[in-house]
């Protein structure tokens, strides 16, 4: 798998592990919605070290850019809110350092 697949779907993993849990505490939603939640957050953490990189650190940092453009795509196609300019172009700013992290020529 590539890095940007296991990217994508480690957000997907992290986000709906963790709106499981906003679901719970902050909507009412049926607490059995927490087991979901908690092996989609596992998932989250063994995809993770699918990554491709030669540090945590840097594989975690470069996946935080990848998370924040993820969740303006939760926002809008589960919560129903649409991202404005602001958003967007915050996203794009957290891509592009995650791709200078991750793909930065290193000596």
């Amino acid at each position: 798998m590539t890095t940007a697949f296991i990217y994508a779907l480690a957000a997907l993993a992290e986000i709906a592990g963790c709106f499981a849990f906003w679901a719970v505490v902050r909507s009412g939603a049926n607490p059995l919605w927490l087991a979901p939640g908690a092996l989609s957050l596992i998932a989250f953490g063994a995809l993770l070290t699918r990554v491709d990189a030669e540090a945590a650190g840097r594989a975690f940092a470069a996946y935080g850019g990848v998370y924040i453009a993820a969740s303006l795509v939760w926002l809008w196609a589960a919560e129903g809110f649409r991202p404005d300019r602001w958003d967007l172009a915050g996203g794009a700013v957290c891509l592009a350092g995650a791709a200078i992290i991750l793909y930065a020529p290193r000596g």
